[in-house]
């Protein structure tokens, strides 16, 4: 899996930027706040998400490691897919929508295009444990360890889609966080 692209901007949108890294143009799929950002940017450093699905492999792109933290939080919730995240980190960013979350406040997510009263209330309760206030910066208490990061990248190669291989693996690894790769693979080959 792609970690992060560093490049030149060669085509900017508010929708995607376009990175050349050494002669391959990657486009890269990207939110509002992050489009204002690089707007006089000439290089770049890109951390993305990828999603292969049978018809394409997109990619997510964020300025930050915990703007793509949170994209993947919220693609871990049910019914929230990857362009209604990126409406809502389009329209909040990350450090509001952290904000948001670990108050409640469903009213604001709710205000977010695509997001309804349910999806709301299920950002809320999915996440809220996840975040946490630590001074005046938020953390994110999700297993963030090498063996869960390999053991996400082998269930999709497998087949399995990313969003519930994370559900399972976070389960898993808050269980017991010094599970090994080998092993949280097999455990999780027996929940999905």
């Amino acid at each position: 899996m792609l970690d992060y692209l560093n490049g030149k901007v060669t085509e900017l949108n508010p929708t995607y930027v376009v990175i050349d890294c050494q002669g391959v143009g990657y486009e890269v799929n990207i939110n509002l706040i992050d489009y204002s950002a690089l707007k006089d940017a000439e290089t770049s450093k890109i951390y993305v998400h990828e999603s292969i699905r049978e018809d394409a492999h997109i990619l997510y792109g964020f300025l930050s490691k915990s703007g793509r933290e949170m994209f993947r939080m919220l693609i871990g919730v049910s019914g929230v897919g990857p362009n209604t995240a990126r409406l809502i980190m389009s329209s909040l960013g990350v450090t509001d929508l952290q904000r948001v979350i670990t108050e409640g406040d469903e009213r604001t997510l709710k205000s977010v295009k695509g997001v309804g009263a349910r999806t709301a209330q299920r950002i809320i309760v999915d996440l809220k444990d996840k975040i946490k206030m630590e001074g005046d910066a938020f953390i994110t208490s999700k297993p963030t360890s090498e063996n869960f990061d390999d053991s996400l990248a082998a269930l999709v190669m497998l087949g399995f889609s990313a969003q519930q291989s994370q559900k399972v693996l976070h389960k898993l690894f808050e269980a017991n966080p010094a599970l090994t790769t080998e092993n949280a693979i097999k455990q999780a080959l027996t929940m999905l």
